[in-house]
């Protein structure tokens, strides 16, 4: 049994202006991400109770893959695209998978 995905909490705080507008360039950049053969998962969630907060929870195959899916055009777009959406600097959290096994992935 494997454990070596990393798993990435990306936390982000956008402008109550630009909610719609960063969901949707979110979602495109997800829906493109989760092709790359590096990641495994890549899901978008929004806080329930402060909808300018948003979760990037980005699980990747290898410890190349980060860097990999950094080089795409869909990222590059969306990094350009939500850097004026943001109301403060994104923030990141590494973890290692521990369950279930990167199998089951």
């Amino acid at each position: 049994m494997s454990h070596s995905l990393l798993v990435v909490h990306v936390q982000i705080r956008v402008k109550p202006e630009s909610i719609d507008a960063f969901r949707e360039a979110t979602l495109a950049n997800a829906r493109q991400s989760v092709k790359e053969p590096g990641v495994a998962r890549f899901d978008v969630i929004q806080d329930s109770e402060d909808p300018t907060r948003f979760v990037l929870v980005e699980v990747y195959r290898t410890p190349e893959a980060p860097a990999a899916h950094k080089e795409t055009a869909h990222y590059l777009t969306w990094r350009d695209t939500v850097a004026s959406m943001m109301a403060e600097p994104r923030t990141s959290r590494k973890f290692t998978n521990l369950f279930p096994a990167d199998e089951g992935w």
